[in-house]
Formats: structure tokens, sequence, C-alpha cells
């Protein structure tokens, strides 16, 4: 870990402490949001942590990022933390310039918009935090070309929902709508979009089984049964061993994923991460609740905040079964399979 890394992760976890919440994540039960949290952040400029200097950020990179992200799952940040910094880390790379008002992201397999003549027509649904965003960067396609544009939100018509987790996921429609920018993406970068939003995700979840596992850790020494905690007992311990490896095996496949993303070393590291994890999401949430019993299901308790997002969270983007089928294509061009895998 870089000394500006350290540093970010020590101010933003402070802050997440002090302003998150169990109160503060059920907001969105509520349609509202975390406002004083995004204002503490914007005020220590941490939502300009992998900005370029150029645009008044601190240069951070998607290791940076991730890092954040994985404290954005671990407290279930009810704020578009993920999408805004994202949004702008993206921007760049492609060669527009980031925004300081709150903009979220959404790119997908199939781009649902069309783009002729700087206008912008179609419907995309669960787009996050549409509500409360000023700008939204997607995927167009215009004739047979992808293109990365930027749009207005004030041009478009928003119809609000929300994902199992109660966070935002709008349907977005537009009419002809201004692009305020545009940019065509080639197959190089394409690759790189994906591995980079899955890879967001996938560091968001690994936060969120972390705390997952923490709860069901104090709960199980909190809960007395037959006179002694039941974290004494041999089937919850059994059920804790397992809690306890899948957080580890989450924990290093996000830090083996970004040192492999900023060494530009990158091959299937993400494919790998996402498929893992999605059978880590659903692995942990079932021996979290086995352990809680019906007392994680319930409102009053914080574990359902975890769990709900784990099973929303896989399900959206790019996918696990999207890195499988993925995968499988290139296991189909292989002569040698031992040696494509020996050699990855």
């Amino acid at each position: 870990m870089s000394e500006m890394l350290e540093i970010v992760t020590e101010v933003v976890e402070k802050i997440c402490k002090d302003l998150v919440t169990k109160e503060t994540v059920d907001l969105l039960e509520e349609g509202k949001w975390a406002t004083p949290l995004w204002q503490q952040l914007e005020d220590n400029e941490l939502l300009k942590v992998a900005v370029t200097e150029q645009h008044g950020g601190a240069n951070g990179d998607i290791a940076d990022l991730l890092a954040l992200y994985q404290l954005i799952g671990y407290y279930a940040v009810p704020a578009p933390v993920l999408e805004h910094t994202l949004a702008n880390f993206i921007l760049e790379y492609v060669g527009l310039a980031p925004f300081s008002s709150i903009t979220t992201i959404l790119l997908s397999e199939q781009p649902t918009l069309t783009l002729t003549n700087g206008r912008l027509d179609g419907v995309v649904q669960h787009v996050p935090w549409a509500r409360i965003a000023q700008q939204f960067v997607t995927f167009a396609k215009e004739g047979e070309v992808l293109k990365l544009i930027t749009v207005d939100l004030a041009q478009a018509e928003i119809e609000h929902a929300t994902n199992l987790a109660t966070e935002p996921r709008d349907t977005v429609s537009f009419q002809q709508a201004k692009v305020a920018a545009q940019v065509e993406i080639n197959e190089q970068q394409l690759e790189k979009l994906k591995k980079y939003t899955t890879a967001a995700k996938l560091s968001a979840i690994s936060g969120a089984l972390d705390k997952a596992f923490q709860l069901t850790i104090r709960y199980s020494k909190e809960r007395e049964q037959f006179g002694r905690p039941i974290h004494r007992f041999q089937l919850v311990q059994q059920h804790l061993a397992i809690l306890a490896g899948e957080a580890a095996i989450a924990t290093t496949a996000i830090e083996n994923m970004a040192g492999a993303l900023v060494g530009e070393r990158e091959q299937f590291e993400v494919a790998f991460t996402s498929i893992r994890l999605d059978e880590a999401s659903k692995i942990v949430a079932t021996s979290a609740h086995q352990v809680h019993a019906a007392i994680g299901v319930t409102y009053e308790h914080s574990l359902q905040h975890y769990t709900r997002r784990l099973w929303a969270w896989r399900e959206e983007g790019f996918t696990a079964h999207y890195w499988q089928r993925e995968l499988a294509g290139d296991l189909l061009q292989v002569e040698d399979v031992w040696a494509w895998m020996t050699t990855k």
C-alpha cells in the first residue's frame, strides 16, 4: 500500500465510521441518501483521488479506487461515491474531462441508446443514482460505431426504481437529447472499460463480504445458548471457518486483480475474480444467515444490508456469467488446454 493510499483509506474509514450508521443506510428505505457524508468526502477532496493533477485531483490509479470501493462496500455507503469516481476515472482514460457535479455511469454489454448527429434517443434501465446525478456516462451506438458519451440528465425523463438493496436503479429515457461529449471506443479500450467497471463492483462486493463475516463473528460471541456463547458450538465454528476462508480469498483476489490492472499485465484476473466472488457471495450470505438465524433477515439487524447488496450487486453490470462465457470462448480457441491453464 502506497503512502497516499494509506492516508486516503484512513481518512475515508474515519469519515465512514463517524457518519455511516445503520440509520444512515436505512435512509434509502425512505428515498433519501447520505448527503452529509458526500459533503465531507467532497470537502476533503476524496472524490478526486483518481483524478489527474491537471484537473485538480491527486493523480491516483485504479488500485486507489478499488481500495476506496472496498470501504464503500464494507460500510454499505448510501451515496454514489463509486459511480461518480469511476465515471471520472473512465472519462480521463478515454481523453474526456471529468465532472465536479454528481456523475453516474452505466456501461452495459448491449447498449440501448442510439446517437444521430449529436442527438441521443433511447431508454436505459437500472441506472444507479440517476435521480440525484447531473451527468450520465454511458455507451451509445452511432450506426455500428460504439461511443462513450456524456449527457446532462436534466434532458432525461427519469422513472424511480431500486435494486434488492433499495439502492436507486432508475429508468432513464432520452428523446433527441444533446450529447455533451462523445468519443469512439476501440476494441482494446472496450475490454479495459469492461474490466474497470467489473473490478469496481467486485471491490465493493469484497467489502460487503468482509462486513458480513465481521458481523457474524460479533453476533456469535454475543448470542448465548444453553449457557454459553454460540461460537463455542462445533457447527457454528464450522460456519465461521467457512466465512473466514471466503473473506480471505476475496481480499486476496482483489489485491491480485488490482496489482494486475495497475501493472498492465491483466489477462484473466478480472474474470477469475468475478467468478470466484460470485461463488463467495452465495456461500457467505448462506453461512452468515445460518449463524444469525431469523434475526439476520429482520429490518432491525444490519446483516441484511450486506447480504441484500451481495445478492443485488452480483446480478449487475458484467456478471460472472458474462466472464464465464468470455473464458469459455478463449478455451475453445486453444489446442492445449493444460498449457493454457498453467501459463495464465
